[in-house]
């Protein structure tokens, strides 16, 4: 009798989230986890048991990897450092879009969490600041929800504008 494979959680989200990035929140299912993945759906299962639990753990994970991105900065909530993690992580902000898009396609239950997420960022900016804000979440929501096309060094160069932009509002 052979060893059971031991299945990473891991990657399993890896590849949730290229499911939805690739193919909508609506491709986002156990099975196409499960063929992609070379399990079966049972083995999902074992770690994820139902797709509710598995949008969970793609936003959780998200959430996590930004504040370690975002991490050494004086207060991972600033707006400076929130923009620096999500234009500097191309990983990070695909985890983001991915889990965005299941969560909140999903059920509307996940609202309630992800607007708070975002009124803690955003909380006391004013002036630029919360124009950069805006602007950077603008951006990533046109870049990966693929309604625009932004090459490296179009990105880059909005990332520097936005910078700019919170730059002005200190001086």
């Amino acid at each position: 009798m052979g060893r059971a494979r031991k299945i990473d959680p891991d990657h399993l989200l890896d590849i949730a989230e290229s499911i939805v990035l690739e193919g909508g929140a609506s491709a986002l299912t156990i099975e196409n986890v499960a063929k992609a993945a070379g399990v079966t759906n049972g083995g999902v299962q074992y770690s994820f048991r139902t797709k509710d639990t598995l949008i969970t753990a793609m936003f959780d994970r998200w959430g996590a990897r930004y504040r370690e991105a975002a991490g050494s900065a004086e207060r991972p909530e600033d707006i400076a450092s929130y923009t620096a993690a999500m234009f500097s992580s191309e990983p990070v902000a695909r985890m983001k879009a991915a889990s965005l898009m299941a969560a909140l396609t999903r059920a509307p239950e996940y609202l309630g969490p992800v607007q708070d997420w975002y009124e803690g960022i955003a909380a006391g900016a004013q002036g630029a600041e919360r124009l950069a804000f805006l602007a950077a979440e603008g951006t990533f929501l046109l870049r990966y929800l693929g309604l625009m096309r932004f090459d490296a060094e179009t990105w880059e160069q909005i990332s520097s504008d936005i910078r700019t932009l919170m730059t002005a509002q200190k001086s």
